[in-house]
């Protein structure tokens, strides 16, 4: 069995984009499981991602007010498959962080992160995977905005960072 999900962090609405790209809107539709690590800014997109999501998981960001911080965790974990879980906002430094997740999640398998707009893709010393989508809205000093799809089958996570035009 596979299972399709769809990663996205930083969407930032309305503040660095009026709307979520239709391309954003596509890839929710097509995915089995839709992940936010934070930083939403509004309730409308929360509201919008949520309706559109066959499951869905996520958690707010350091930009998310009172209004998203009653409706999401700081933290969500779930299972998919053989695949353990963790969706958080924040992580730090990109100095020593494999090391520190590994410390901080140790029952992980799949750890998705936001707030540097930065894709990120790599291994703890664990074998925790790390994975960061950016953002589908804000590029920051990126060369374009970005999300990313992972496929899970049984244990093996396939991870795809996908460009948002």
């Amino acid at each position: 069995m596979t299972t399709r999900m769809l990663l996205l962090a930083d969407t930032h609405v309305p503040k660095r984009a009026r709307r979520l790209p239709d391309a954003v809107l596509r890839a929710i539709d097509d995915a089995e499981i839709v992940v936010h690590a934070g930083d939403w800014v509004d309730v409308e997109t929360l509201d919008l991602i949520e309706s559109r999501s066959r499951e869905f998981h996520g958690v707010y960001g350091n930009n998310d007010g009172a209004d998203l911080r009653a409706r999401l965790p700081e933290v969500a974990r779930f299972s998919v498959e053989d695949v353990r879980i963790a969706v958080v906002h924040e992580t730090g430094s990109a100095t020593r962080r494999e090391h520190r997740l590994d410390e901080a999640f140790p029952d992980i398998d799949l750890l998705v992160f936001g707030h540097s707009h930065i894709p990120w893709d790599t291994r703890a010393p664990s074998g925790m995977r790390l994975l960061n989508p950016g953002s589908p809205t804000d590029r920051r000093r990126q060369p374009v905005c970005t999300l990313m799809t992972v496929v899970i089958d049984g244990a093996a996570i396939d991870a795809t960072l996908v460009p948002v035009t």
